[in-house]
């Protein structure tokens, strides 16, 4: 009768123990955790009426031909973290995703060196810490898009009109430039302030063909930061659907070279930029005017011209300015048609000029085959900002009546998910 008597006493308490221990526990706000997954993908098919040698004396010969290519995919994540921290992350797979890293060679007479061990198109584009201060303020650290142009803000197929990103300011500047560094964001009203300090170029990259763009370190396993650079940005935002913006860039860029072969000589690089954006249904705009100066362009030169075959750099004279500007402008048929609003039909128009030998000094020659004057016109259909096909066509006018014209018809198919 006893065993009974406990056992009856003690079932309950079993019960009821068993219950708060399978139960879930309550959750703190301390602990709260968000995380996304996100990106968006890029293919592309086009014919193309030139070859691709643009060295003839001519420029490129008329030799037709059909180029299919999956320009991008990326992978993103972003979350919240405990203490109002945000993280957010970005690998992108170019042209398939192929490469190879390079490394100095110390121990065999400082020869570079080249070793696939990673993918030098599988690129860490964006890797860095948040902290958010109320709703006006924040600071971030680690790896991020340089505050500069247009396409740091505006790079998914769903946000450029174009059949690709503006030739123009992805020649001139790394597209899409990222960095590693500190930055600051300040939100007053109608007015957006960024402020970054990141590490510099690395001028043995410097050419004719694309100026400093080439300057971003990728070849290499580290980047160095012997050289900082300074970044400021403001934005006007305070019309919806507007965003009219002006940046500037300062860096010196010969205390990232892979040698100290410039001791010295400071070359250092200001970039600035005005912008703008509208998204005003059923008008969608964009423009950037890019402008740089580069100083003691033709000791970069000089130095660069010395270089080992081993680094895979171009060794071509390095202009001491280059100019961009591109505008696009689309008009969406979609509500004229009696169509959804997830449904954009939406014809487009962009003109380019860009100039990689803008001002060049004594001794280097100004190379026509580097100034281009770009129209391109098509159509885009779009799904919810979620999936985007777009066909045009691209007519580009080198900088000497001599150069033969390009022409394009190209097919885009994207997805942002």
């Amino acid at each position: 009768m006893k065993i009974i008597f406990i056992m009856a006493r003690v079932r309950p308490l079993l019960v009821t123990t068993l219950a708060l221990a399978l139960a879930p526990a309550p959750a703190r706000a301390e602990d709260d955790r968000r995380i996304e997954l996100g990106g968006y993908g890029e293919i592309h098919l086009s014919h193309h009426d030139f070859g691709p040698d643009p060295t003839g004396a001519h420029g490129s010969a008329k030799e037709p031909r059909n180029v299919f290519d999956t320009t991008r995919f990326v992978l993103g994540i972003e979350g919240e973290l405990p203490g109002e921290f945000e993280f957010e992350s970005e690998i992108e797979l170019e042209h398939g995703g192929t490469g190879a890293a390079m490394e100095l060679e110390y121990e065999e007479f400082g020869e570079y060196e080249t070793e696939v061990e990673r993918g030098g198109e599988v690129v860490l584009e964006e890797l860095y810490l948040e902290k958010k201060f109320g709703k006006r303020f924040s600071l971030k650290a680690g790896r991020f898009y340089v505050a500069v142009g247009m396409l740091s803000f505006f790079y998914r197929p769903t946000q450029y009109l174009g059949l690709a990103r503006p030739e123009s300011e992805t020649t001139v500047l790394p597209a899409v430039w990222d960095e590693i560094g500190v930055a600051g964001t300040a939100k007053l009203g109608a007015v957006e302030l960024r402020a970054q300090v990141v590490n510099g170029l690395d001028s043995t990259g410097f050419s004719s063909q694309r100026w400093v763009a080439s300057g971003h370190q990728t070849r290499f396993e580290e980047t160095r930061a012997n050289d900082l650079a300074v970044v400021g940005r403001a934005d006007f935002v305070g019309v919806k659907g507007l965003m009219l913006g002006a940046s500037a860039y300062w860096g010196n860029t010969t205390g990232n070279r892979p040698k100290p072969d410039m001791k010295g000589i400071d070359a250092p690089l200001v970039i600035v930029d005005a912008h703008g954006a509208l998204d005003l249904e059923p008008l969608r705009a964009r423009g950037c005017l890019i402008w740089g100066n580069l100083k003691n362009a033709g000791a970069i030169t000089e130095k660069n011209s010395r270089l080992s075959n081993n680094l895979q750099v171009l060794r071509s004279p390095v202009a001491d300015q280059a100019l961009a500007a591109w505008f696009e402008l689309g008009a969406n048929a979609a509500p004229a048609l009696g169509l959804e609003a997830a449904h954009r039909l939406e014809t487009f128009v962009r003109v380019e000029h860009y100039d990689t030998m803008f001002e060049t000094g004594s001794g280097r020659f100004d190379n026509p085959r580097f100034e281009r004057l770009i129209y391109a016109t098509g159509v885009g259909y779009t799904y919810r900002d979620a999936v985007v096909t777009k066909l045009g066509v691209t007519h580009r006018k080198l900088g000497s009546s001599e150069l033969n014209a390009e022409n394009s018809v190209g097919l885009a198919l994207g997805f942002v998910y």
